[in-house]
Order: structure tokens, then sequence, then C-alpha cells
């Protein structure tokens, strides 16, 4: 966070143009240079103080293990994920989400959000289709798709249908289920490294 601050530091007499005495400038020089160390550092504890707050409560750097959401995503990408944006808002179809995996809470997935509460899903030799209708999705290229079908499902209440965009190698909720809403945890929202990578993940 960049602040930006005009503290005047003249005595009265310099902001009406008057000139100080020659032989007081040594002795006004410390207590200006001690009066700006103490704004400097109080701007410093301010400016960690709000970047502590804002990792703690708003966002997370995280780091991507595995290829299941190439080609956004890359093993070992570095990235924020926004953890109170679902306190205000509700879960989309397409938004890319961290949760704990079902099977096992210490560990932590990335995938994209497929199916909503009460959904119909249903894969067709890879082809998803959403409510009877067939999901387009751009964000998973002909390289990456596979022939997989599942069986058309309702998908519970508070819970959500998950499928990484590698789909030829992703475990997700074809395997493990429908992700309860209580073990998600963040919106993926901007990869900062490496430098390649960077930009806001869709």
């Amino acid at each position: 966070m960049d602040s930006f601050s005009q503290d005047s530091q003249d005595s009265g007499g310099s902001e009406r143009g008057q000139a100080a005495p020659a032989g007081a400038a040594g002795a006004a020089g410390t207590p200006a240079k001690s009066g700006s160390a103490v704004l400097w550092l109080r701007d410093l504890v301010i400016s960690a103080t709000a970047s502590i707050l804002i990792i703690t409560f708003l966002y997370q750097p995280v780091r991507v293990e595995g290829t299941s959401m190439l080609p956004r995503l890359e093993d070992s990408d570095r990235l924020f994920i926004n953890k109170f944006v679902y306190h205000v808002s509700a879960i989309e179809r397409g938004d890319v989400v961290v949760f704990h995996y079902p099977r096992d809470p210490e560990k932590s997935y990335i995938k994209r959000v497929i199916g909503l509460p009460g959904d119909e899903v249903r894969i067709d030799q890879g082809r998803v289709w959403v409510n009877g209708k067939y999901l387009r999705e751009p964000y998973v290229p002909a390289m990456y798709r596979d022939t997989r079908s599942m069986a058309e499902m309702t998908v519970p209440p508070d819970c959500y249908f998950m499928m990484g965009d590698h789909r030829s190698i992703s475990s997700d909720s074809r395997d493990f289920g429908p992700v309860e809403r209580s073990l998600i945890y963040g919106k993926a929202v901007f990869i900062y490294w490496p430098a390649r990578d960077v930009g806001v993940v869709h």
C-alpha cells in the first residue's frame, strides 16, 4: 500500500517568509530529523498492520500443486485467493475455487465450479450437460478433454460439482462427489508468480 503525506515542518516564521536566525539552524535540525523518523516509523507500522489485515481477512497467497487446472494454472504457480468474497456474494458457475478435500480436510484442492445446488449434471463422452443444456467450456482446450461419461445426478443442497480444466488427469467431483459449501474457503483471483503467468484467473 502506498501512502502519501505532506507534513509541514516549517516554523511559523518560515511560513510568513521570515528567515530563521543563523545560530538557530543547528539547534532546530535535530528535532526535525527526530520528528521525521517518528512519522516514518508510524507510517511503516500502519502499512504493515494494514497489509497483515488484508492478507488475514481478504487475500491469502497459495501455491498450486499439480496440473489438473492447466492450461491457466500450472504446477507451482503462486496466486492470491479472496477469502471474503463468498461472505457477500454467491458462488457462481465457472468460478475457480479452493476447498478442503472432502476425503481429507487437511488437503486443499483447486477446481472450477460446474454445477450449483439443485443443478442436474451429466457427462456424455466428456461433454458436460447442465439442466439439459450443453455447457460450453472455452477454458478446456481440445487437447485436455477426455471421453469419460457420468450418469445424470442432482447436485445436493448447499453443495457444488467441481471439475478440473485438464479433464484427462483431474480427480474431481466425478470421483469424490459434490463438495459441501462449508469446505469452500476462497476464490482464485490473481496469479502473481511466475512473471509469465501474471494475471487474473478466469
